[in-house]
């Protein structure tokens, strides 16, 4: 009698580049015929692909592996197998400190991972994916690792260094990805500029992106973009193609030059103004978004002011801030951590509220505006949408009202795109009212 496989459970931590690892197992467990289940209680096997980040990632990351502990103890679960960035760097603490795991795997063990399942690794599906995100947009990591040499950054450490997918590997994933049905591709990597460096000799993203464009899908958005030699090359092409967003993802972490040379960013605050300048210029009308890096060790408080008069006035569309997390092996180790929790949150708040108000003149702006949406869900009669200035989970959602001319929340279908009026709007969010279909 053929043997019953198992159940199991993907539960994924950390950014989407995560995802999208959980994603490529998902279909190599579906390819071996095991049964993919959504819930750890209604599985025999849970797979936790963790994320070491930062302090509170890495926390989060041991909490969920002591959950699962918790359901084997108690028989709901007979097997717990850990993966991703927590268990690339710190496996052996992880199997002195937490035994109960029944194995600990890398970021890039996915083979090993089947055979402790009793399956095979079947390379023939290199590029196939279970899509864990609604069916109509997908994460798309076009390579792995990082050869930046930022002093904070652990993730070298656990992901190793830059390696491009090629341009071939790719375009077939992404054809896949449309013949499925996804509409929006989001490009996500460690540093999207470096693409190419190293198979072709030189930064190719700017040929990716035409190819890609050339599929058909209807929103392509870059996430990721390191500023230091950043490729002006790709700004022609966001600017020339209508279905390439425009919408950037820029991570400057700081913009004092003392703490960007410490942080070994390789620019300046004159460099970084000067490019923010030049991308505005060239593409009219993007959305810039970025990420903050808080309280790093050698951070002043006159640096600390400096990047809040700079942020007044480039003035990013979108903004995100993580307080510093120190962290072992990496080069600002030795700087140690000297700026207490409590100021580091002071300083947090101080940029999300300059942010707010930011956020909330550029959205005012917006309001009596025509503009297209795609639904993301619907849920107890309302459908949040997006428009092609915002990326999933981190941006504005857009609320849509259905009571003009008669519609009703019903006539809207998820994944769909509909033109809207902006009626309303708070600094994270907007509100409109439904048109009707996209043409």
């Amino acid at each position: 009698m053929k043997t019953k496989l198992p159940n199991i459970h993907v539960y994924t931590l950390g950014c989407s580049k995560n995802q999208v690892d959980s994603e490529v197992l998902s279909a190599q467990l579906k390819a071996n015929q095991f049964g993919l289940s959504d819930e750890a209680e209604n599985s025999d096997v849970v797979i936790i692909n963790t994320c070491g980040f930062i302090e509170s990632a890495k926390q989060e990351s041991i909490d969920h592996i002591l959950q699962g502990v918790r359901l084997k103890e108690e028989g709901k679960i007979n097997k717990l197998l850990v993966m991703g960035c927590l268990s690339e760097r710190y496996a052996d603490d992880l199997r002195s400190e937490i035994p109960e795991v029944d194995n600990y795997f890398g970021t890039n063990h996915l083979p090993q991972i089947l055979e402790e399942l009793g399956g095979k690794y079947k390379y023939d599906l290199i590029g196939e994916r279970e899509l864990s995100t609604p069916k109509h947009f997908a994460y798309f990591k076009i390579s792995e690792g990082c050869d930046n040499p930022c002093s904070f950054c652990a993730i070298p450490i656990m992901r190793g260094g830059h390696q491009s997918k090629s341009m071939e590997d790719l375009i077939a994933e992404a054809q896949r990805l449309k013949a499925s049905g996804v509409k929006e591709l989001i490009l996500i990597g460690q540093d999207l500029t470096y693409y190419g460096l190293d198979l072709y000799g030189g930064r190719k993203l700017d040929e990716l992106l035409l190819r890609l464009s050339d599929i058909g899908f209807d929103w392509i958005r870059l996430l990721y973009a390191y500023p230091a030699k950043f490729p002006t090359q790709i700004l022609p092409v966001i600017r020339e193609r209508e279905n390439i967003c425009n919408y950037l993802d820029m991570p400057i972490q700081h913009t004092s030059t003392n703490v960007l040379k410490s942080m070994r960013r390789g620019v300046t605050e004159n460099r970084l103004r000067d490019l923010l300048a030049q991308i505005r210029d060239e593409v009219p009308g993007i959305r810039l978004r970025t990420t903050l890096i808080i309280g790093y060790p050698n951070e002043t408080r006159e640096d600390f002011d400096s990047m809040k008069e700079f942020l007044n006035e480039v003035r990013f569309h979108r903004l995100g801030v993580f307080p510093y997390s120190l962290e072992d092996d990496t080069t600002a180790y030795p700087l140690g951590d000297p700026i207490s929790s409590k100021e580091k949150m002071k300083r947090v708040k101080e940029i999300m509220d300059l942010q707010e108000d930011i956020s909330m003149d550029y959205n005012m702006e917006l309001i009596g505006q025509e503009m297209k949406v795609l639904v993301d869900r619907i849920e107890h009669g309302v459908a949040y949408g997006r428009t092609e200035y915002d990326c999933p989970e981190v941006d504005n959602e857009c609320i849509i009202d259905c009571a003009r001319e008669g519609f009703d929340v019903r006539d809207l279908r998820e994944g769909e795109f509909y033109n809207v009026e902006i009626s309303d709007v708070q600094p994270f969010d907007l509100f409109a009212e439904l048109i009707g279909p996209a043409k």
